[in-house]
């Protein structure tokens, strides 16, 4: 797109007026704006949550571009709005004022001079331009010639947005007026980023509402020690292939900056632009991360908008040259959905299970020592009945070092819509697995108003760096010698297999016999030595399966915690009559005395 020329800008102070600031006042704000939406046709979260998503993003914009303009003024160079008039927060959605130092436009315009205009003429007329003219050119931006990456993002978050939600011209004013007054610019990123704390409270409330479980939101405690665990840095690229609303893409973001120190321009340019890379199919998540991510000063989140397992595209235009390989995946795969035939056609290992597909995409998209965190059900760890289970697992611990495995406990979803019992799994690409420590958070009560903390992952970190020695091994740590329980197995299921060889060798003699015995014409010896070696080999599948089992047992990952106390109630049955008895007699007594009181 042409450059704009430069123009004589307004002093500073009138275009980044002081805004909300602290976290409690921002919070507070953010939801009363929230419930002028579900009054106004936007009931649940559902609803609310992405109307609000594109307006507060359209605010968001125009500060940042705010201060990009300045700093381009500054350096003396000419700079390119990704807006023009009328179609700009400051034209139709900002408010406007009689006042002599009412703020000015870019172009010297009074602020919200386009909103005026619409809202002195008929009803109807700024929803008419809003839905009629706005939108569509916000969504068309991606199509224009030299269209920017910051212009194909604005398109992808208006994209879904076919008309306001909101019922009255009057609430929609109303809204804005509220987003309006959510202004970062002119303080610090420190703002910003509450903006994006608030911001992921309302995906929160979204994911409860969300009958699919995690899909929506991973709770954020969660995805704090997972990327802690990784530990990206900067000039590492990070992948989430089923990345929602965003969540570990955001926080690998703020993690790396606060690891990073001072950031220098080509570092603080790298993580805008060329760090983090994601994929999404659902079509109310993948805007609200694109929001999401820009909230968190990803200006370039190259997303890409389709099937990650199938490869169907909605739209991939942000992911252009984006690299085969990821030196870090974050992610949390669907729980518990199944595919058809055309999601399992790029995999070597068929089968209907999301997850266990997502693990072979993983490890397809891992650089050589790259290293991931990845939320895994329970089911996955154990399950070694179902070929394709089975052979991602030993192909992941043939090919990656699966150095650490969390048990998560058994409500660490349900605050986002998942009761699941689930794991966090840590592995390496490009060295066999030697041996898995674990760490057993199941004894740990959560739920929706006890949700897990950093606060329970302190011993975890204490001990994490510790792991392989006697000093990590604790009441809810211990290490599996993953190389000698193989061995072990292998030497289980040796009689087995010999057996089965043995087995095997008779039915050939009986089958080489039965052929010599019909040649001489005798059938009926010869009927019975076939009988012989069918019995034979049921024999030697039978062994053989008692050695497969044990062999693929080794590949039963589920944590185990050796040293859990069990509590067994030893009484014998005369003693359990008994104490049965006495309960009643309470009960009788407790009855006798509140019948006295009638």
């Amino acid at each position: 797109m042409p450059k704009a020329k430069k123009q004589a800008k307004p002093a500073k102070s009138a275009t980044l007026a002081s805004g909300l600031s602290g976290p409690q006042v921002l919070n507070q704000a953010v939801w009363q704006i929230c419930d002028v939406l579900r009054r106004s046709n936007c009931g649940s979260a559902l609803q609310y949550v992405p109307e609000l998503t594109w307006i507060l993003f359209l605010r968001v914009l125009e500060e940042q571009e705010a201060i990009e303009r300045d700093e381009a003024d500054a350096l003396d160079l000419e700079y390119a709005p990704s807006l023009v008039a009328p179609y700009r927060w400051q034209d139709w959605a900002a408010p406007w004022s009689d006042k002599a130092d009412t703020p000015k436009t870019d172009d010297c315009k009074p602020q919200g001079w386009t909103r005026r205009k619409l809202q002195e003429s008929k009803r109807g007329d700024y929803f008419a331009f809003v839905n009629g003219e706005l939108l569509p050119y916000l969504r068309e931006l991606k199509n224009q010639p030299g269209a920017s990456a910051k212009q194909k993002v604005i398109s992808e978050i208006i994209a879904p947005i076919e008309r306001v939600r909101i019922d009255t011209e009057t609430n929609f004013a109303d809204v804005l007026d509220r987003v309006h007054a959510l202004r970062f610019a002119g303080t610090d990123t420190q703002h910003q980023f509450m903006l994006s704390q608030v911001y992921e409270g309302l995906l929160l409330k979204m994911g409860e509402k969300n009958s699919d479980g995690g899909q929506f939101y991973t709770p954020r405690e969660l995805i704090r020690a997972m990327v802690r665990v990784v530990d990206p840095r900067l000039g590492q690229t990070v992948c989430d292939p089923c990345c929602g609303t965003g969540g570990f893409l955001a926080e690998s973001a703020e993690h790396m900056r606060a690891r990073g120190g001072e950031l220098t321009t080509d570092a603080l340019d790298g993580l805008k632009h060329r760090t983090f890379y994601g994929r999404e199919k659902d079509n109310l998540a993948y805007p609200i991360a694109l929001a999401n991510l820009m909230l968190h000063g990803i200006d370039e989140p190259h997303l890409w908008h389709g099937n990650t397992l199938s490869k169907q595209t909605v739209y991939g235009g942000l992911y252009d040259g984006a690299p085969d390989r990821f030196h870090v995946v974050l992610t949390n795969p669907p729980f518990g959905g199944k595919e058809g035939k055309e999601a399992q056609g790029p995999f070597p290992f068929k089968t209907r299970a999301t997850q266990v597909l997502f693990v072979q995409y993983v490890m397809q998209i891992l650089e050589p020592g790259g290293r991931c965190g990845i939320v895994l059900d329970e089911g996955l760890l154990y399950r070694t009945n179902e070929d394709g289970f089975l052979r991602t697992k030993r192909k992941l611990l043939d090919e990656c070092d699966l150095w650490c495995i969390i048990s998560l406990p058994g409500g660490a979803f349900t605050g986002s819509g998942a009761g699941v019992k689930t794991n966090l799994v840590f592995f390496t690409k490009g060295r066999k697995t030697q041996r898995i420590w674990y760490y057993d958070l199941s004894h740990i009560k959560v739920g929706k108003k006890t949700p897990l903390t950093m606060l329970q992952f302190a011993q975890f970190f204490d001990l994490l760096d510790k792991r392989g020695t006697p000093e990590a091994e604790t009441e809810h740590s211990w290490t599996v010698d993953f190389s000698e329980r193989k061995r072990w197995a292998a030497e289980e299921a040796a009689p087995f297999r010999a057996e089965a060889n043995a087995h095997a060798e008779q039915a050939r003699t009986f089958r080489e016999d039965a052929k010599a015995l019909r040649k001489a014409d005798k059938i009926k010896k010869a009927d019975a030595l076939v009988e012989r070696a069918q019995a034979a080999d049921k024999a030697s599948r039978e062994a053989l399966g008692k050695a497969q089992a044990i062999e693929d047992a080794v590949y039963d990952l589920k944590a185990v915690n050796p040293r859990e106390k069990k509590i067994m109630d030893t009484r014998t049955p005369a003693e359990l009559l008994a104490a049965i008895e006495d309960k009643g007699k309470e009960v009788d007594a407790a009855l006798a005395k509140l019948r006295a009181l009638m």
